[in-house]
């Protein structure tokens, strides 16, 4: 990326149970809110991104909110997985030029409406779900059979392989969850805002998935929309609030993966997806783990964040626990992670808020905002960003 291209605006529903309008609406303003961050008009946008699995289609998004002819639109696919690849492909566009100013969108009513977090009868799928799983017919047969219709159930095999290699156990991935409703109780926007978690009530929680996933092991499911602004970092040096420039931005498929269901790895205890997105952001910035002052980790289950520290570099094999225990995470910590609760506490809008909080802490607008913030680390499981201070 060489630095050339950035985040320059950023703009959000509010985040509900129940928003109570339709997922366009949602999607609508949240551009708009974005384009008023940063003083671009609607007419200067040229491109837009969001996921394979959008139900707002790029035509009726740029009708309703006065955006006109488009030179680039494209979409992500690997859900959650991607989200950091949708920025990827804005600043390729800008970098290249095949568009000035793009903007990524992503918005659902995820928890009044179609609920990813609970079974659903395969024919009663929408068929991008379908599409987007994995294939759909393709694999539900041998999934479902086995108990394995949610992606709770999907990911839980791969993490008590995680828990067995390295005698982890379920209330370890508490101390993630705790750690991350501590940021969501001081950060007005969260779902969990003035709602701390002690480890107490976690282990008193529910079972998901027995012995590995309880209730507050999973992320949120949330109505809500978010949209990013990108344009060249010099434009965005000219706007309203100092950009997040892109330093890196990598994806990854890893041979023989899937999308949470890596079943046939190698090594079940390794996130090989991650590991490979990660090579490339330090080869890309230059920049090293010592160089990064806060980490947004992609958290739709508490032990992935596990993985992904070790995957990224942060600790080795089976010490991401001690790097936890060991009070790494918390915000004056020497690596604060999801400063704003994370999609365990803030929202679930898949891990797009995480790009949202990255730019809030380079810009000193964060409600935990921390005291100095030159290079923060996003993650989204199979791509992955690295924002620096423009």
């Amino acid at each position: 990326m060489n630095g050339s291209a950035a985040i320059a605006g950023i703009g959000q529903t509010e985040f509900s149970m129940d928003s109570g309008r339709s997922e366009l609406t949602l999607a609508c303003e949240a551009v708009s809110a974005a384009l008023d961050d940063c003083g671009v008009a609607p007419a200067e946008v040229d491109g837009l991104v969001t996921y394979s699995t959008d139900l707002n289609n790029e035509v009726e998004v740029a009708r309703s909110t006065g955006i006109g002819a488009l030179t680039f639109y494209v979409r992500t696919g690997y859900g959650g997985g991607g989200t950091c690849a949708a920025v990827l492909q804005a600043a390729m566009a800008v970098a290249t030029g095949v568009a000035k100013a793009v903007v990524v969108y992503r918005a659902f009513n995820e928890r009044s409406k179609t609920r990813y977090g609970r079974p659903q009868p395969v024919a009663g799928w929408p068929d991008y779900v379908r599409r987007n799983a994995g294939g759909g017919s393709r694999w539900w047969p041998w999934y479902l059979p086995f108990g394995l219709g949610t992606p709770a159930q999907w990911s839980s095999i791969v993490f008590q392989h995680y828990m067995h290699r390295y005698g982890v156990t379920n209330e370890d991935f508490g101390r993630y969850a705790v750690l991350a409703r501590t940021h969501a109780a001081t950060n007005p926007a969260a779902f969990y805002a003035g709602k701390p978690l002690s480890l107490e009530e976690h282990q008193g929680s529910r079972w998901i998935v027995e012995p590995v996933l309880r209730r507050y092991d999973c992320c949120l499911e949330s109505d809500g929309g978010i949209a990013l602004v990108i344009t060249s970092a010099a434009r965005a040096r000219d706007l309203r609030h100092p950009p997040a420039v892109i330093a890196a931005a990598a994806q990854g498929l890893a041979a023989n993966g899937d999308v949470v269901s890596n079943y046939f790895h190698d090594d079940l205890a390794r996130f090989a997806e991650l590991e490979l997105v990660a090579d490339q952001l330090w080869r890309q910035s230059g920049l090293t783990v010592d160089d990064i002052d806060a980490a947004m980790i992609y958290d739709h289950f508490s032990p992935i964040v596990f993985m992904q520290l070790e995957a990224i570099g942060f600790c080795g094999p089976g010490e991401a626990n001690h790097f936890l225990a060991d009070g790494y995470g918390t915000l004056d910590s020497p690596l604060p992670i999801n400063t704003h609760g994370g999609l365990l506490g803030e929202a679930y809008i898949h891990g797009v808020n995480h790009i949202t909080e990255a730019t809030r802490q380079l810009r000193g607008t964060a409600a935990n905002q921390l005291s100095s913030v030159d290079h923060v680390l996003v993650t989204a499981g199979m791509s992955g960003l690295i924002l620096s201070r423009g």
